[in-house]
């Protein structure tokens, strides 16, 4: 199994969360995400994680090494939080 490309994991993402925004970078194996999702309304930091963990599932295991990440209300984004 090949290392995926950032559009890769990020296609992974919106294709299991309903995002508004998701910008990923990274070298294939080190992963870089700000995501921002409604379903993060109400949501601890470490929650929203899992929620994203859980959208990627058995490729957090297998082909993504690392992934570190911003997760954002569309409230908080607007209001210019970044992380």
């Amino acid at each position: 199994m090949g290392e995926p490309s950032p559009d890769q994991v990020r296609e992974y993402i919106a294709a299991a969360l309903p995002c508004t925004h998701v910008v990923v970078d990274g070298d294939g194996r080190h992963f870089f995400a700000t995501i921002v999702s409604a379903e993060f309304e109400g949501l601890s930091r470490i929650r929203r994680h899992q929620r994203v963990y859980g959208a990627l599932g058995e490729r957090m295991r297998e082909e993504i090494h690392a992934l570190s990440m911003t997760t954002l209300t569309p409230a908080e984004y607007a209001a210019g939080a970044r992380g």
